[in-house]
């Protein structure tokens, strides 16, 4: 088998609730997705969702990427060789993570579809089905609880709060939350937004409540902090921005930083790097979460493969699609009362028939 031809499109999309995390507020995001086609009549589909934050790309590196290097390179090659591929395609992108990511995704989709199996079995197919939290970005707490209501209310048993901004609003937040729903599982992304003594404060005030993650509570450049507040707490510790590369996740479990690692594939590069990265933190003995940023469906449903094929990863964060309006890809899986379950088509579930 060969590719025969690459194309792609850009996708603006609003969102339909802007949020808030600790460093700046978001309305909308732009995915890229790449079509890859073969001589076997079999077609792959993979998305980039670039960040200057999260993966150190613009909208413009991504197209540009696709045109100048991803598309010359791939033509004429055999997907099966996606290791080969994937390992010469990092050397020439760098650090377009998304970029690296919507080639892997796409190479995965059209392996799988040659298989003739969805893409989590053919990953290893451990699990079926898991439960996603769902995400309130930082709020004030009357708005907070209003969104708290309407995810009860539709079924979601799992919350992340973000926070980090101002420590007494978000123990007053958490509190507020627990006490009106207390068999809610509560999540808290502190995005780099405290010191080691206000996540040590935090989590000694918020300790009746049985937070399950306290995710990134300290900033990326000063990482033996975030090691010193894993061993000032009993609660897990998970690392979210410190995690980019293979390289982090050996770092973060050699040091023993962390008790939990957030995977994303548009951050990291991709579901090869994934598995790379997910048999570190189960060699260190660290549970691992896939994670998302602002995804359409097919970014989405690409961790939600991934993390059912693992039987370390154990949570997932899988939500980015939700507030996102016109969603082209929401169909190719099913999330029912906060439990994601996948598409049963082969590889990620997505042809040009879905239009």
């Amino acid at each position: 088998m060969r590719i025969t031809h690459i194309s792609f499109e850009r996708l603006d999309l609003k969102l339909s609730e802007p949020y808030t995390i600790a460093y700046e507020t978001i309305d909308r995001t732009s995915n890229f997705i790449l079509k890859i086609e073969t001589d076997g009549k079999i077609v792959g589909y993979g998305c980039a969702a670039p960040d200057p934050v999260v993966t150190s790309e613009t909208p413009t590196n991504v197209a540009t990427a696709i045109t100048d290097i991803i598309t010359p390179f791939l033509k004429g090659k055999d997907p099966f060789t996606y290791a080969l591929l994937l390992f010469d395609l990092k050397r020439l992108l760098g650090k377009a993570a998304s970029a690296l990511a919507m080639v892997d995704m796409a190479l995965f989709d059209i392996i799988s579809k040659k298989a003739e199996v969805p893409l989590y079995q053919f990953l290893g197919g451990y699990r079926t089905h898991m439960a996603t939290s769902i995400t309130i970005g930082i709020m004030g707490l009357e708005e907070t609880l209003r969104f708290v209501d309407e995810f009860i209310e539709k079924g979601f048993t799992i919350l992340k709060i973000k926070g980090g901004a101002n420590l007494e609003e978000d123990i007053a937040k958490m509190k507020s939350i627990h006490e009106k729903y207390p068999n809610i599982e509560l999540r808290f992304d502190g995005n780099q937004g405290y010191s080691v003594k206000e996540s040590v404060a935090f989590v000694k005030a918020t300790a009746a409540i049985g937070i399950e993650i306290f995710e990134q509570p300290t900033r990326i450049e000063s990482e033996e902090r975030l090691g010193e507040v894993t061993g000032l707490v009993n609660i897990p510790v998970m690392a979210d921005e410190s995690l980019k590369t293979l390289t982090d996740a050996f770092r973060l479990a050699q040091n023993e930083r962390v008790d939990m690692v957030n995977i994303k594939l548009q951050k990291v590069g991709g579901i090869w790097v994934g598995m790379h990265i997910n048999s570190v933190a189960k060699a260190a003995k660290l549970d691992a979460m896939v994670g998302c940023i602002d995804e359409c469906g097919l970014g989405i449903a690409a961790g939600l493969h991934f993390a059912l094929s693992r039987p370390n990863i154990v949570y997932a964060d899988l939500d980015g699609h939700l507030d996102i309006i016109d969603d082209p890809f929401h169909s190719i899986f099913r999330l029912e009362k906060g439990i994601l379950y996948p598409s049963e088509k082969y590889g990620l579930g997505f042809s040009d028939s879905n239009f």
